[in-house]
């Protein structure tokens, strides 16, 4: 039987029964939207992790409390025996050789109130060199100087704060109040837009580290460092070196080590591979869409055959093949599958722009996907049509035709 024939006969099978055919292409396109849609969340995050945390360049480094600990129970960086002090910033500034950069880094959280407006902002407290470590600039205003009285309450403030408190009006020389403490803004950070999984880069407020350690919080602790290695390919040396100064001025003999330094490179790694996983994760969960849309053509397919048991036998009879017979069914199964496919393509690409444009979650939808998608759909086509279309061609055109 040429191709054609089976063709025509297949496509009449199927507007024949119509609901029957669209339940059945729904469900693939369910999976496949679904499939591509997950990806691109996944691919979509991975990239817009590397490219914000390379933006800071692959020479950042991050100076923590060491943490880990012997046995079943593990501390948090806040309750380790070591932690870091301003006299660690000032030792690292005076001997690391490696180093070109250092910024202690020194958080508060409350509302910051201008007039009646208020808006939920971390204050960060940090030195000058903060800016040149995090790729900030400032386009309005300057930064606070070193030099400056260190608990001035003075602030830099971003595009998103400077929008929410002043509403559209200029902002530097004006006061924000932080924890009932009033702080003049002084400078107004360039626009940097949204970083990895949509937060805001430009919802921040600078302080001078001493302003924020001891009239915010009252303590002298340092929570984190910032550095800056000289260059890019130097963070190795330039771990080393911290690490050997902060136990060289502890007096440090212990085996373990009394600090975490984690370079940029590291850190990109360890986001990408938890967002990987994310990744496969939700493909998973839409493949499982996918494989219940095939399940579905089967048992299309499955009642398809039983209904049609005297048709398939009055074919038989004048002359068609179990092999005719095997293809008219299996091609009606192949051709739901990828017209499921098509339409499911289609509403992916919809559903991707949607998350993008609504939630603000990084989307990048790959040629890859699209391609496996469609190829995965003609497989559930074949996988899930060949059992029906076997259990059809092998019918006794006798028994069929007596069948009621």
């Amino acid at each position: 039987m040429r191709f054609s024939s089976l063709l025509k006969v297949a496509l009449k099978a199927l507007f024949r029964n119509r609901m029957r055919t669209f339940l059945s292409v729904l469900g693939i396109v369910i999976g496949v939207a679904a499939v591509i849609t997950m990806v691109a969340m996944g691919e979509g995050s991975k990239k817009s992790i590397r490219e914000q945390m390379t933006s800071m360049g692959t020479n950042a480094l991050t100076i923590t409390p060491n943490s880990s600990r012997r046995g079943p129970v593990q501390l948090d960086a806040a309750s380790s025996t070591e932690t870091l002090e301003e006299a660690d910033l000032f030792y690292l500034k005076e001997h690391a050789t490696w180093i070109k950069d250092v910024s202690p880094l020194v958080s508060a959280n409350a509302q910051a109130v201008v007039g009646n407006n208020n808006w939920p902002v971390s204050l960060s407290g940090v030195s000058q060199d903060y800016l040149e470590i995090r790729n900030y600039q400032i386009e309005d205003g300057v930064m606070f100087d070193d030099q400056l009285d260190r608990m001035a309450k003075v602030c830099v403030i971003g595009k998103t704060v400077e929008k929410n408190l002043f509403a559209g009006t200029k902002a530097i020389g004006k006061s924000i109040r932080y924890k009932n403490i009033p702080l003049k803004v002084i400078g107004v950070l360039k626009e940097k837009g949204a970083g990895g999984f949509g937060q805001d880069q430009d919802d921040v407020i600078l302080a001078p580290y001493r302003t924020v350690m001891r009239r915010m919080n009252a303590t002298n602790e340092i929570r984190t460092i910032y550095a800056n290695s000289i260059g890019e390919g130097y963070a190795a040396e330039a771990t080393e070196e911290v690490l050997a100064l902060l136990k060289e001025r502890r007096h440090w003999t212990k085996p373990t080590e009394p600090f975490r330094v984690r370079t940029q490179e590291e850190m990109i790694e360890m986001m990408t591979s938890t967002s990987e996983l994310l990744s496969v994760v939700l493909t998973a969960i839409a493949g499982i869409s996918l494989l219940v849309g095939g399940i579905g053509i089967m048992n299309i397919m499955y009642v398809s055959v039983t209904e049609r048991t005297r048709e398939i036998g009055l074919r038989m009879a004048i002359g068609a093949r179990g092999k005719d017979v095997l293809y008219q069914f299996l091609l009606e199964s192949v051709m739901i599958s990828l017209l499921g496919g098509l339409v499911g393509i289609f509403f992916g690409l919809i559903a991707s722009k949607l998350v993008q444009e609504i939630l603000s979650w990084p989307m990048s939808v790959s040629f890859t996907s699209i391609v496996v998608s469609f190829g995965v759909c003609f497989a559930t086509g074949v996988f899930f049509g060949w059992y029906p279309a076997k259990k059809a061609s092998r019918l006794d055109p006798v028994e069929a035709l007596r069948f009621e």
